[in-house]
């Protein structure tokens, strides 16, 4: 009898919910949904091919398509794409398992429920910074083959010119986390999408146009702002540092990973 009792403990302990095979099921479920797929690539292609463009259209003195005097954000402008599939990337891997059902059977599985939250955002974090960060970096160096005459010209070893493209690497994670912790707050596909466009990226432009000083303060608070800050090399006035752009957009990420959590804890699936 002991025998076969010391055989069974050995059995469950196998089989138990570990971190790392938390981690394994989030990341074959990410890599099987269609739609990971065809985001990340039509993300990466939009970028590229926007920074190129903006990199030949270009003529000194803004003379042609590249009117900024910011050589990240001109070969990098194609980043708002990303600033919209990533957070729909995010919404469609967290939300959607609520719209198939799929959440249930996840739960069966991680009784304890906030482990496959955090799963969630680790593998989904993990990807969108190694595609990101590879596109922005190729997109740079493309676009410098062909601004390397003009007034655009920079390297990777310029002052804020490194910092500026791994931000804007950075910044796009984060939104797509932020994208990942309002799926799992409000699951609802349609509903996470619409609260961030509204709250994310519509809200900011609205109040921009409000002649207070103290709302153009708080709109660089915003996510779409901070990002812009913590991706250019030249700050505007009233754009925050790098520093504080990281803090901001972290602690929206953060935020919406808490209030998910909390209500994964609280309510019923």
């Amino acid at each position: 009898m002991s025998t076969v009792s010391s055989v069974k403990m050995a059995g469950t302990a196998r089989v138990g919910v570990t971190p790392a095979r938390v981690l394994r099921s989030e990341w074959h479920k990410f890599w099987t949904l269609r739609s990971t797929w065809i985001t990340l690539s039509t993300a990466s292609v939009l970028i590229l091919g926007t920074g190129l463009v903006m990199a030949i259209g270009h003529e000194p003195a803004g003379g042609g398509l590249g009117e900024v005097g910011d050589p990240v954000v001109l070969t990098l402008i194609g980043v708002q794409f990303g600033q919209i599939l990533l957070p729909v990337l995010g919404v469609l891997f967290s939300a959607g398992e609520y719209s198939t059902g799929m959440i249930r059977a996840s739960l069966c599985a991680v009784p304890r429920r906030l482990p496959v939250l955090w799963a969630k955002a680790a593998v989904f974090a993990a990807v969108a910074l190694a595609v990101s960060s590879v596109t922005v970096l190729a997109t740079f160096l493309l676009a410098q083959l062909f601004l390397s005459d003009t007034d655009m010209a920079a390297s990777l070893t310029d002052p804020g010119i490194a910092g500026a493209v791994a931000g804007t690497a950075v910044a796009l994670t984060l939104f797509g986390v932020l994208g990942l912790g309002l799926g799992a707050l409000i699951r609802s596909v349609p509903g996470a999408i619409g609260a961030f466009f509204a709250g994310a990226v519509i809200l900011p432009e609205v109040l921009s146009a409000v002649p207070s000083s103290a709302v153009q303060d708080a709109v660089a608070y915003f996510p779409a702002r901070a990002g812009e800050s913590l991706g250019a090399v030249q700050q505007h006035d009233g754009a925050l540092s790098d520093g504080p752009a990281l803090l901001v957009l972290c602690l929206w990420a953060l935020m919406a990973l808490l209030a998910a959590g909390r209500l994964l804890k609280r309510r019923d699936v």
